[in-house]
């Protein structure tokens, strides 16, 4: 069934992404349809991370000073402690986050994915999970933070670790076919 047939979809991330958390999203999106880009500040490729060693190589398919929010209908951040970390240093990754939050795009964020999110200063009243050594960061952001398999806060969908995959990729699909949800405020 490809309940996103013609829905476009950004996986925003740098090297040292967890594998799994890339590669299980980015294959369920494509099953259900979905075209799906790697966006990263790497030009090429991007290398992931699996447990304790460095793995895959993935291409990418468009540099983040060249990619548009405006051009995708989601995003998906896998996690990874290199990787978020990279990206929230990263203005250009922060804006192109921060707009999808702001225009109620559906954003999709796993185990350390959610540090990106910090960043955009939109998190502030939103129900959400993560790897249990972020959730400081997030309370501190204002969120409110929760043990569990997955969240859904009006399109932001977010799980605590690779053990949460099957209800993530679940739940995110369902967001990305509902489309557009009511953009948070901004303050």
């Amino acid at each position: 069934m490809e309940k996103l047939k013609g829905k476009m979809v950004a996986i925003l991330t740098e090297n040292g992404f967890e594998e799994v958390e890339l590669t299980s999203p980015k294959q369920a999106l494509e099953e259900a349809g979905a075209t799906v880009h790697i966006i990263s500040p790497q030009q090429e490729k991007v290398k992931g991370w699996n447990h304790d060693h460095w793995s895959i190589e993935l291409p990418v398919d468009k540099n983040i000073s060249e990619a548009k929010a405006g051009d995708y209908d989601a995003l998906m951040l896998p996690g990874g402690v290199l990787n978020p970390d990279q990206l929230r240093r990263n203005t250009e990754a922060v804006e192109f986050a921060k707009d999808f939050l702001e225009t109620g795009k559906p954003v999709a964020a796993i185990c350390h994915g959610p540090q990106l999110l910090i960043e955009t200063g939109l998190l502030e009243g939103r129900d959400l999970t993560s790897y249990p050594s972020v959730q400081t960061d997030l309370k501190n952001a204002g969120a409110n933070w929760h043990d569990k398999e997955v969240i859904v806060d009006n399109g932001l969908v977010t799980s605590r670790s690779p053990k949460d995959l099957n209800a993530f990729n679940k739940k995110m699909i369902e967001e990305i076919a509902e489309g557009i949800h009511t953009p948070a405020p901004t303050h």
